[in-house]
């Protein structure tokens, strides 16, 4: 994603920085406990931060607001949230910042929050774009990560930086053992997102499981254990084209996240209709508790019936991201 920079008269000087969100295909949750954990970009949710120099005296940010969806997809603008602030302060000191100027900020994201894909790490991402393109300030891949996972960890607590890179990244990224790469891609598929209606509640459902983990510690090391299970054998499926069985690695996860209570009623049955509706595979996506589900389907003709279908017999609003063929490599 792009970041921009405009002078306008020496007064007033605009700078922008944008990102977008993600979905988790596998390893939520196991991954802050360093098991594997693959996350896709979601090009199409875009956020875009815009800094604008306030004419006068004064320094600070004098006016922080986020435009963002709505539970019914409707755009409601508000201030924007404190974990931005303390993100603001960190960059002010990362750039030797003891006074910076006036500004005023505009967040206009395209993600819905709450749902489980990124929208905090994608407000985060662009603001820290924006001010790097302001300041001028060539933050590299590492100081950005860094600085937007100062807002996630406020945010979500435990924070394993999944969001803060795939809401940078063009391709699957793969968090293992803390390290990012890029998994093989052996056949192209699509994704079709579907919302639940209700908000996701990542927070407590990190608090959830690290107080059950913390009365039965064999719980924790028997989940991390599937879900490494699951997502290395989903990333050979993924590296040889072998889409069925990629899918039902994903409705053996879903068992798996449902049995720890992450699930509702509603996000069970979004999965049902998309498997009903000729979905390879189907599992919820993020935090859990809420939020959206993920279902895995080959053509775009096989998103769009996937799609209508969650549409027609749910009334979920849906999403479809398209993965291409690729080689894996080692990320920065």
């Amino acid at each position: 994603m792009s970041t921009h920079c405009t002078s306008t008269t020496g007064v007033q000087r605009v700078a922008t920085g944008e990102a977008h969100g993600k979905a988790i295909l596998l390893g939520e949750h196991a991954v802050v406990y360093g098991a594997p954990a693959l996350a896709l970009p979601l090009p199409t949710l875009t956020c875009r931060a815009t800094l604008r120099r306030t004419p006068g005296p004064g320094t600070g940010v004098s006016r922080l607001r986020l435009l963002a969806p709505g539970p019914h997809g409707t755009p409601q603008e508000a201030e924007g949230p404190e974990e931005l602030r303390l993100l603001l302060d960190a960059f002010a000191e990362r750039a030797g910042l003891a006074a910076p100027p006036a500004l005023e900020i505009r967040l206009h994201s395209r993600v819905p929050p709450s749902r489980g894909l990124g929208s905090s790490a994608a407000n985060a991402r662009a603001l820290v774009r924006a001010l790097d393109a302001f300041f001028g300030t060539g933050l590299d891949e590492q100081e950005t990560f860094d600085l937007v996972q100062v807002s996630e960890r406020s945010t979500h607590g435990l924070a394993s930086g999944i969001d803060a890179l795939a809401t940078g990244r063009e391709r699957p990224v793969l968090l293992d053992d803390g390290r990012p790469r890029t998994p093989s891609v052996g056949a192209g598929f699509h994704v079709v997102v579907a919302d639940s209606g209700s908000g996701g509640g990542t927070g407590k459902a990190v608090r959830m499981l690290r107080d059950a983990f913390a009365r039965n510690p064999d719980h924790r090391t028997r989940f991390v254990h599937r879900s490494t299970g699951f997502t290395r054998a989903a990333l050979d499926d993924l590296a040889a084209g072998r889409l069925p069985a990629l899918g039902r690695h994903l409705t053996d996860c879903h068992r798996l996240l449902a049995d720890l209570g992450l699930t509702t009623g509603r996000t069970d049955a979004l999965v049902r209709a998309a498997l009903d509706a000729g979905a390879l595979g189907a599992k919820m996506s993020g935090g859990g508790l809420g939020g959206c589900i993920v279902a895995l389907t080959t053509t775009v003709e096989h998103a769009g019936a996937v799609s209508t279908a969650l549409a027609d017999r749910t009334g979920a609003r849906t999403w479809t991201t398209a993965i291409e063929k690729g080689e894996g490599h080692d990320s920065p």
